[in-house]
C-alpha cells in the first residue's frame, strides 16, 4: 500500500501578509536603549602618565571624581586603572579622562 503525502493546515498568520508599502505612515521607530559607540574611543588620549592626576569624565561610577592613574593598559582601546580620592578603583578609557594640575 502506498503511503499518502501528509498535509499540513495553512498557519493562521499566513492570511495577514505583509503591509504593502505606502499604504500606512512609516515612522522609523527609535529606540530608547540604543547604544552609541564613540569611534574615537580607540585612539586615546597620548598626554596621561601613571601618577597623574585625572577627573573621570563620562558616565558611569566615580564619574565626576579625581583620581591618580595607577597602571595604562594598551589595546584596542587604551585604558587607564585609577584610585579615586575616596580609595575606590575603576578600569576607564583614556578618552574619558581629563588632566587635571595637581593641587596647590
Amino acid at each position: 500500500m502506498k503511503r499518502r503525502k501528509v498535509t499540513y493546515p495553512v498557519a493562521k498568520t499566513h492570511t495577514k501578509g505583509a503591509p504593502r508599502a505606502g499604504a500606512g505612515p512609516e515612522v522609523p521607530m527609535v529606540r530608547p536603549n540604543l547604544v552609541s559607540i564613540d569611534l574615537n574611543a580607540g585612539l586615546g588620549r597620548k598626554n596621561l602618565a601613571v601618577g597623574a592626576r585625572v577627573r573621570i569624565n563620562g558616565s558611569g561610577l566615580y564619574a565626576g571624581e579625581e583620581a591618580v592613574i595607577e597602571q595604562l593598559v594598551a589595546g584596542v582601546i587604551p585604558a587607564a586603572t585609577v584610585r579615586t580620592d575616596s580609595g575606590g578603583t575603576r578600569r576607564v578609557r583614556t578618552i574619558d579622562l581629563e588632566p587635571i594640575s595637581a593641587p596647590n
